[in-house]
């Protein structure tokens, strides 16, 4: 079983950036496909950001296309997410995801503890 750990949170003016960072350990990363997801307060969660095994197809929430970059590194079993250009309303717990389902995956089965990303106006 594979554990998941998030760094790289914090308090950011609008328009900043901040790089989320997620370690594994237990089982090599390259087995699953990875994602990120947040859930702000009093809302649902939400996917952010999806990578298949290779890192070759990725997908993005239309709220943050064009400002959010998810890569992997396999050989370092990490995943990260590069956020650009934040807003407010990116505010939220950021949780790093595994699935064991082919291609951007649709189960995530297993979950880091989440990273605080506050954005302030």
């Amino acid at each position: 079983q594979v554990q998941l750990i998030e760094s790289g949170g914090g308090l950011v003016q609008t328009g900043g950036s901040l790089r989320l960072s997620c370690a594994a350990s237990g089982r090599t990363l390259s087995i699953y496909a990875m994602g990120w997801f947040r859930q702000a307060p009093g809302k649902e969660r939400e996917s952010v950001a999806r990578i298949s095994r290779g890192g070759r197809s990725t997908l993005y929430a239309d709220s943050v296309k064009g400002r959010f970059t998810i890569s992997r590194d396999n050989a370092k079993n990490t995943v990260a997410l590069r956020m650009n250009s934040l807003k407010p309303e990116d505010t939220a717990v950021y949780y790093c995801a595994a699935s064991e389902d082919l291609g951007l995956g649709r189960n995530y089965n297993y979950w880091g503890q989440g990273t605080q990303v506050t954005v302030s106006s």
